[in-house]
């Protein structure tokens, strides 16, 4: 895949308000207009610095779909420029809907749920089979013994398991199972029978088929539809789709499907500040109507459901995870390049090295949750798991 660079501001009207202002924040990250460095910003085509300011990350990710500009390494374009802050100076007014949008309505109720699992997930098992590790794990994976994605991934699957405290015979709910890989590896490592149910029809039939001679029960289903109880619940993934008018609701069902005594562990992306909405481009082509949490949002969800045994952040390992997957996925590409054209490979890419960038700059967490009903007797000590 190649682009074009262009050494002068071809397309830039040096002496424009926006070309300064752009340019100060940038200089401000170590980044330069048309810059020899790898995380140097080159503009291919007119109308980048207006689109940006007009539009916030929405018109600079569009203008990178367009071939409008490049950075040889992206991911570290978005960590210098997210490091800085000042992003947060650039509010177009046009992104007022945004907010109002995510205040006002309910974008995750029912009716919509199942729109991010049409979109994203059910893309299509084999191109996720190429980009992610064995079991399909689409979650970030645990990186401080690893050494590959396989491992990272099978650290984290077993950390929850251990985390939960899981035992032989237990039953266990995933909400939002995603292709099973949770439930199968506490099936076959700590013999445990459970339940996943997911809003996406591709991860449910390939789960079905790949896990069928374990005790596992998988159902394209919506968390709300549930009512029954478990010795033990995951989510691992999932919570970034349910939306802040929906926390509580959701605090309220996994509470009323856990036994007592039991415990919940819930693996979520969050955000650093409660009043920030989602973001438009991420929004609009890669998860529809997603809303990262914030602590305090969730913190106000589980208020006098449940005892906070033990909150763990290791979203720096997100940075990582993506990474490997970015590594996958340009590997893969050229089986995927006729079916899915240039627009979706700038698109993923744009997808994949900003997250990473955005998780380096530490913009977004990755956080465990250890919840209990009722507390746990002595208290929790995950240092002894």
């Amino acid at each position: 895949m190649t682009t074009t660079n262009f050494s002068t501001d071809t397309y830039s009207d040096h002496t424009s308000g926006l070309y300064r202002t752009a340019a100060r924040i940038l200089n401000e990250a170590g980044i330069q207009i048309n810059g020899s460095a790898p995380s140097d910003i080159r503009f291919n085509g007119p109308g980048v610095i207006e689109r940006a300011f007009a539009q916030g990350n929405l018109g600079l990710g569009e203008a990178y779909m367009d071939g409008q500009w490049d950075s040889e390494h992206l991911d570290e374009f978005f960590h210098r420029l997210l490091k800085t802050g000042m992003t947060e100076d650039v509010k177009p007014l046009r992104l007022v809907f945004y907010a109002l949008m995510a205040k006002f309505m309910n974008r995750q109720n029912i009716k919509r749920s199942k729109t991010v699992g049409e979109v994203h997930y059910d893309l299509g098992n084999d191109f996720y089979s190429k980009m992610l590790d064995s079991r399909m794990t689409y979650t970030c994976g645990y990186w401080e013994n690893a050494t590959t994605l396989e491992e990272a991934q099978a650290a984290k699957l077993d950390m929850i398991c251990r985390k939960l405290q899981l035992k032989p015979g237990m039953r266990v709910l995933d909400i939002g199972c995603g292709w099973g890989s949770f439930m199968s590896y506490a099936a076959e490592h700590y013999g445990v029978e459970a339940v996943g149910v997911s809003i996406s029809k591709e991860q449910i039939a390939w789960a079905k088929e790949r896990y069928k001679g374990l005790p596992l029960e998988f159902r394209f289903q919506d968390y709300r539809e549930l009512d029954e109880q478990f010795d033990a619940i995951a989510s691992v993934g999932m919570f970034e789709h349910v939306g802040r008018k929906n926390h509580r609701e959701y605090m309220e069902l996994a509470h009323r499907c856990l036994k007592p005594g039991g415990l919940f562990l819930l693996h979520t992306i969050g955000k650093n500040q409660r009043g920030s909405y989602p973001d438009p481009w991420i929004d609009k082509y890669i998860f529809p109507n997603g809303d990262l949490p914030s602590i305090g949002q969730m913190g106000d969800a589980m208020d006098g459901l449940f005892v906070v045994e033990d909150l763990h952040n290791f979203g720096s390992d997100y940075d990582k995870t993506l990474m490997a997957w970015h590594d996958n996925f340009m590997k893969a590409w050229p089986q995927f390049e006729a079916q899915l054209g240039n627009r979706f490979y700038r698109m993923w890419r744009y997808y994949l090295l900003s997250c990473a960038g955005a998780f380096r700059a530490r913009d977004i967490q990755l956080w465990q949750w250890v919840l209990s009903k009722g507390g746990v007797p002595h208290g929790y000590h995950r240092s002894q798991i």
